[in-house]
């Protein structure tokens, strides 16, 4: 699925932090040491396996900070499904720049298609239930807008971008507070109109308690299949689920058969493997 790219505000920052840790204190001495300062090549950056890309606006950035000069052809876009082979995008410039750009570029491409191609297996997986895959705050520091824009680009849905985009009162919350009730009904005090609030529950016990006071969502923590079909049961629509606890990609579908609304997994973000994408050599060109 396409999506709309993040701005770069955004994405510059972690960019020019990757590229500053790379290029040390000297820069690139291999390239400047082996290529001559006017030799030009053209370069593609091909999916090595199966997947869906998504970071080609980083990747195309780190280019571009490295070196202007350096052109970028994009042959797909950021949730594109693409075979081992595809020729993912077309690059040409100086080849000291393409070589000093490739890593950083290749990083972050092959880091959030990782994420976008486990996304994508889990959508599919849980297809035609009803229930979405979303991510957690697990993720990378520093990297958790660019990760939860790759979920997106593989078919998924977010959680929560930060502790104040909503209220998620989690088992340490409830036992510092003293059990469900006071936990639940201070937030609810507190909660702007616009915010939700997301308690989580291990048991049906509490879940009846939730009930009684009211949530906007529910977390189902480690439930057990038949525990998670009477939770949905009992919830009957009065707010939304949300299974998460070591849920994975051949558990899914069982989770997903029982009703819940979400499925939340910190995996994705934190443990997704990388996409195999390569940089090739394609020619020099004229004037190299």
């Amino acid at each position: 699925m396409e999506i709309a790219p993040l701005p770069r505000l955004l994405i510059e920052p972690a960019v020019r932090r990757a590229l500053d840790e790379d290029l040390g204190t000297a820069g690139d001495i291999t390239s400047a040491a082996v290529i001559p300062p006017d030799h030009r090549s053209a370069v593609a950056m091909v999916a090595r396996r199966d997947g869906v890309i998504a970071g080609l606006d980083c990747a195309a950035l780190a280019c571009e900070l490295v070196d202007p000069r350096i052109t970028v052809t994009r042959h797909v876009s950021d949730g594109t499904a693409v075979r081992a082979g595809t020729r993912i995008a077309s690059l040409a410039g100086p080849s000291r720049s393409l070589l000093t750009a490739e890593r950083t570029a290749l990083n972050f491409l092959c880091h959030l298609s990782g994420i976008a191609s486990a996304t994508a297996a889990l959508v599919h997986l849980v297809d035609g239930t009803g229930t979405r895959i979303t991510c957690t705050r697990k993720t990378t520091p520093g990297l958790r807008a660019l990760e939860k824009h790759a979920v997106l680009a593989g078919g998924g849905a977010s959680h929560r971008h930060s502790l104040a985009d909503a209220m998620l009162i989690k088992d340490n919350h409830i036992a510092i507070a003293g059990g469900i009730r006071p936990a639940l009904e201070r937030a609810r005090a507190m909660a702007g109109h616009m915010v939700k609030v997301e308690i989580e529950v291990d048991t049906l016990a509490q879940l009846a308690e939730v009930l009684e006071i009211g949530a906007d969502v529910v977390l189902l923590d480690n439930m057990d299949i038949a525990t998670l079909r009477e939770a949905v049961a009992m919830v009957a629509g009065r707010a939304v689920t949300e299974a998460s606890g070591t849920i994975t990609p051949e558990t899914a579908r069982a989770v997903a058969a029982t009703g819940v609304d979400l499925i939340s997994l910190g995996w994705i973000t934190h443990s997704a493997p990388a996409l195999d994408i390569g940089l090739d050599f394609l020619a020099a060109q004229d004037g190299a």
